[in-house]
């Protein structure tokens, strides 16, 4: 049973940082490409980051890039998302996903399996 728990949302001050944690189980974690997801009350669930299985190939969505980094520990099953710079636009759940490809895709279809999500508010 594959299972994704993030984990570092919470309460920030724009301008402020975070860092999530998705640490994945029942599967071999290095074999397969993962990605970030947020959805915002009322909105579609969007694409945030991707990064390849090695992680040597990376993809962000315009509005954040040069603000989040994603990054992936094959050691320890998890990969991250640091987020620096953050706007109230960026208050939503965040979901991390897994993709049965090792290259970073962007679609929602292409991806498998999906955590639980964790919540990031933003104030002004």
């Amino acid at each position: 049973q594959v299972q994704l728990v993030e984990s570092g949302g919470g309460l920030v001050q724009a301008g402020g940082s975070l860092r999530l944690s998705c640490a994945v189980s029942g599967r071999t974690f290095s074999f397969y490409a993962m990605g970030w997801f947020r959805q915002a009350p009322g909105k579609e669930r969007e694409f945030v980051a991707a990064i390849s299985a090695s992680g040597g190939s990376i993809y962000y969505a315009d509005s954040v890039k040069g603000r989040f980094t994603i990054s992936r520990d094959n050691a320890k099953n998890t990969v991250y998302l640091q987020m620096n710079s953050l706007k109230p636009e960026d208050t939503a759940v965040y979901f991390c996903a897994t993709t049965a490809v090792r290259v970073p895709v962007t679609r929602r279809s292409e991806y498998n399996y999906w955590g639980q999500g964790t919540q990031v508010t933003v104030s002004s």
